[in-house]
């Protein structure tokens, strides 16, 4: 059995760390177990930030809108993607639902 030596491993697990570092997540704040992010929209949330060692508060946002506001901030640009940057459709909308004409011979 080939096994990782410690120090390579204790390397790769600081780097994910240092990786990791900064990223956000928001907590309910209501009774009982925290489920999903869905459950209890009105409830309030605490955002926590990961500090390479713990999850520590940061603020707390009224709501589920609210948070997802924090966590996912919008574009700066403010401006929708544009044609170029959408990917062509396999298939035009709609003809896969057309029949096909068809040739009719009279005899």
């Amino acid at each position: 059995m080939d096994e990782e030596p410690l120090k390579d491993w204790a390397q790769r697990r600081e780097a994910d760390r240092e990786r990791k570092k900064g990223r956000l997540r928001a907590v309910p704040l209501g009774p009982g177990r925290h489920r999903g992010f869905h459950v209890h929209p009105q409830a309030p949330r605490v955002i926590e930030q990961w500090d390479g060692y713990e999850w520590t508060p940061v603020t707390v946002a009224d709501d589920l809108a609210a948070a997802q506001d924090l966590l996912h901030p919008a574009d700066p640009a403010g401006e929708p993607a544009g044609e170029w940057d959408r990917p062509a459709p396999a298939k035009p909308p709609g003809k896969h639902r057309k029949p096909e004409p068809t040739d009719r011979r009279e005899t």
